[in-house]
């Protein structure tokens, strides 16, 4: 199912910047901001643009996917003396191993989130090997999730399951600074 797939590209979650792509201007809370999804070289890159800016831009093209959405300045980062693991953070360092043999987990773990409205979904992407992308919005913090959709046999979603409650109920304690990286530059 995953042969010859490039995981550390499919999976790269890139958050919204705190400053326009273009002009470099720190983004101000409340402001209303553009995102473009780009394909180039067989990845995608994001820009996020302030509005005066993104009027310059959208004369180089849409991208394959847009979308606005206003800027909130980030909460300070958590206390991490006292870690949970949560479906999110789950997610997060499932993505970050980049294990083709948790790929069944990751796209469970991000319906999850879907249904507890943590992400949203943009749209599912076709590509031309015949991989199927799912592009998510991260509600709260605008990260692009792009999760490889895996169909699951019906026998196999016990197991899956399991997993993931295993994973989220683990005794063992995370590396240190994990999922730190995911976040970084919200």
């Amino acid at each position: 199912m995953f042969g010859a797939m490039k995981m550390a590209q499919e999976w790269d979650i890139k958050p919204l910047s705190k400053v326009c792509t273009a002009c470099q201007r720190p983004f101000e809370d409340g402001e209303r901001y553009t995102t473009r999804l780009v394909e180039r070289e067989g990845r995608y890159e994001r820009g996020d643009y302030c509005v005066v800016c993104w009027e310059r831009e959208r004369v180089e093209g849409l991208g394959c996917s847009r979308w606005t959405g206003i800027f909130h300045r980030p909460p300070p980062a958590p206390d991490r003396k006292v870690r949970k693991e949560t479906a999110e953070t789950l997610l997060r360092r499932l993505m970050g191993e980049k294990d083709p043999a948790r790929a069944e987990a990751v796209y469970i773990l991000a319906v999850m989130l879907e249904r507890q409205r943590v992400l949203v979904e943009q749209r599912v992407e076709n590509r031309s090997d015949g991989m199927a992308l799912a592009v998510y919005l991260h509600r709260r913090s605008s990260e692009t999730f792009l999760i490889p959709v895996v169909s699951i046999a019906e026998d196999r979603l016990p197991i899956v399951q399991e997993e993931i409650l295993r994973l989220l109920t683990s005794p063992e304690p995370a590396a240190a600074g994990e999922g730190a990286a995911a976040t970084e530059g919200t």
